[in-house]
């Protein structure tokens, strides 16, 4: 069945927008996962695109290796993280797009004086390759926010916390932008509105709706919902 795709008013105007970076501000999800799936066979860990999404999009690269040395019963080293994250970055290379309508969002929210700001599972060389990649560092280089600053990733609520507290506004105040299952739970734990991004066929919009977020599939209709 065809899920219904059309989308209610969100009735709340934030003070503060914090995105998610991966599929969110950036169309690097694809390659990103195609690779892990590729590695994670010669690991021995053999799992299709679509199951790689489901279980690691979202999820900091240590909460992956914990995950997969679970599965397959043996340690993969203490080099897997950054090994992933070097073939990721050449993965990249060739180009990672913006996600279509997003870049307009960003000049909107500018525009109407809205501070925004990105917070993401991904380490800052990646934050920084990517958004370099696809043109918009320029709009969010100053206002980063990354796991790596906080003890524990998504889905726990530390990294939006931070976020929220760095950029000085209230938790209740913010409203998070994310395209993934622990990104949602990780906001619904702090405490903030969350908009559950599913422009991307892969992504499972019925668990983001379950899991507490207001869903909507085009970047365009998000000025929309926050009430511009």
């Amino acid at each position: 069945m065809t899920p219904d795709k059309r989308v209610m008013a969100f009735p709340f105007s934030p003070s503060l927008v914090i995105f998610d970076c991966d599929g969110v501000l950036v169309d690097s999800e694809p390659v990103a996962n195609r690779l892990l799936v590729r590695v994670l066979a010669e690991d021995g860990f053999n799992v299709s695109y679509e199951e790689c999404r489901r279980l690691f999009v979202g999820k900091t690269m240590d909460a992956v290796q914990a995950h997969v040395e679970a599965a397959i019963g043996r340690p993969l080293g203490s080099h897997w993280p950054a090994y992933i994250r070097d073939e990721t970055l050449k993965a990249f290379a060739v180009g990672i797009e913006a996600v279509p309508g997003v870049e307009v969002v960003l000049h909107t929210l500018k525009a109407h004086n809205t501070p925004f700001c990105v917070a993401s599972s991904g380490k800052f060389e990646k934050m920084r390759f990517t958004l370099g990649s696809s043109g918009l560092l320029p709009l969010v280089e100053n206002v980063l926010f990354s796991a790596e600053e906080v003890a524990h990733g998504k889905p726990a609520p530390d990294l939006f916390f931070h976020a929220a507290g760095k950029m000085g506004h209230a938790p209740e105040t913010c409203v998070v932008v994310e395209d993934s299952v622990p990104g949602v739970q990780a906001a619904v734990a702090a405490g903030m509105p969350v908009l559950g991004y599913a422009g991307d066929p892969h992504t499972d919009a019925a668990a983001l709706k379950s899991e507490g977020a207001h869903v909507f599939y085009d970047m365009s209709a998000l000025m929309g919902l926050l009430g511009f």
